[in-house]
């Protein structure tokens, strides 16, 4: 953009909500991620650890690619939304076969997967407006296309051999934005904090439903009340760290933005940094089911990671979302991830339900500090001045 377009550009921007569409799918997103805390689940161990969260990876990558498209292309009229269809289809099927990616299905994941990704770039190339995001969406297609196939012959191997492809997959098809730019794209910055931000409270709920997993079938026990109690503590305190000052002070920068100053941001804080965000979530949830089905008993060391180290990445996300938003260090979250790290031996030591109360103490003690230490930034900052 030159400097007499960004001059000419307006300050403010018609308001650009999430439509029904996007909605919609991202609900199988949401089944998605349920699936993926499946497969970590019924594989307690470091090697299930690192298949959910390849996959997680992968998923995440496809859906993001879809927040962009979303962002820019108008989607829910004509044969563009049947080919939404299409592809909700496609990310329901690889959803299924998330469970099994490193086993039987992982044909299935990676036919399902290479439809998703492919289809993505084609919606895109076919409906873009103008030229430069057509070259856009070319550049991009050098890392979307060869990646996924890379998943898909993943799907004929097992062992080292599968693993290696899939992580060089995910390094080739997250280069690109990186590597290539994504000058030539357009967004719409309160649309797409609002997006991500939805997808974060989705991941949230997926954490809900573990508490309700871990319980359902049990007898509801004082114990057991008072861990669901603990679960639902540490997924509050999680929403209050991100949607309380976090994501409206992240927000309004964005929205102050504009050029390739905005697709940076779009590209680096969220395509990328959300990733830890969602990813911390995500294992917290798998660390709080395990606990609830043990809580007489010390957790092993890969729940315990979960549980704790997952705490830990999801603040490590928020200090690098701040650093790179506003180049400033949270040094309180920075502190708050550590003291996790440093507490996962503990937690293997004590009852899993010890595990949990000191997983609650950190997560709503440092609530409990902000709030506190800042409450008068808070306060002008939620105000709007």
């Amino acid at each position: 953009m030159t400097a007499e377009q960004l001059a000419a550009e307006p300050l403010t921007e018609p308001e650009q909500k999430v439509s029904a569409l996007e909605l919609f799918f991202d609900l199988v997103f949401v089944f998605a991620l349920t699936q993926v805390t499946a497969l970590m689940s019924q594989d307690p161990t470091w090697r299930g650890l690192g298949h959910g969260m390849l996959v997680f990876s992968a998923l995440w990558w496809a859906w993001g690619a879809y927040a962009w498209l979303t962002n820019y292309v108008a989607v829910d009229e004509g044969k563009e939304r049947l080919l939404i269809f299409a592809a909700m289809a496609a990310m329901l099927l690889a959803a299924l076969a998330t469970p099994h990616a490193f086993g039987d299905d992982g044909v299935l994941f990676g036919v399902a997967y290479a439809f998703v990704r492919w289809l993505h770039i084609f919606i895109f190339a076919e409906a873009s407006p103008d030229v430069d995001a057509l070259q856009a969406v070319r550049r991009l297609a050098r890392t979307a296309i060869p990646a996924p196939a890379l998943i898909l012959l993943a799907g004929f191997l097992d062992g080292p051999a599968q693993v290696g492809l899939w992580a060089l997959a995910l390094v080739v098809d997250f280069s690109g934005p990186f590597v290539f730019g994504v000058r030539g794209f357009h967004v719409s910055a309160a649309h797409f904090a609002e997006r991500f931000g939805l997808i974060v409270l989705i991941a949230l709920g997926e954490s809900i439903v573990s508490i309700g997993g871990g319980i359902s079938g049990l007898e509801l026990k004082p114990k057991l009340i008072a861990a669901a109690v603990l679960g639902i503590v540490v997924s509050a305190s999680l929403w209050w760290a991100y949607f309380d000052v976090v994501a409206v002070r992240a927000g309004r920068h964005f929205r102050d933005s504009r050029g390739e100053r905005r697709l940076l941001i779009a590209r680096d804080s969220y395509s990328y940094i959300h990733l830890p965000i969602v990813a911390g979530i995500i294992l917290s949830a798998l660390g709080i089911k395990k606990t609830l089905g043990h809580l007489d008993e010390p957790l092993d060391l890969v729940p315990a990671t979960a549980l704790l180290g997952g705490i830990a990445v999801y603040y490590a996300g928020h200090v690098g979302f701040r650093l790179r938003n506003l180049g400033t260090l949270n040094k309180q979250r920075a502190v708050a991830a550590v003291l996790c790290l440093a507490l996962i031996p503990l937690a293997t030591a004590v009852n899993a339900l010890v595990a949990l109360s000191i997983t609650a103490a950190i997560t709503s003690g440092l609530i409990a500090y902000e709030a506190t230490r800042f409450r008068e930034a808070r306060a002008r900052m939620r105000a709007g001045t």
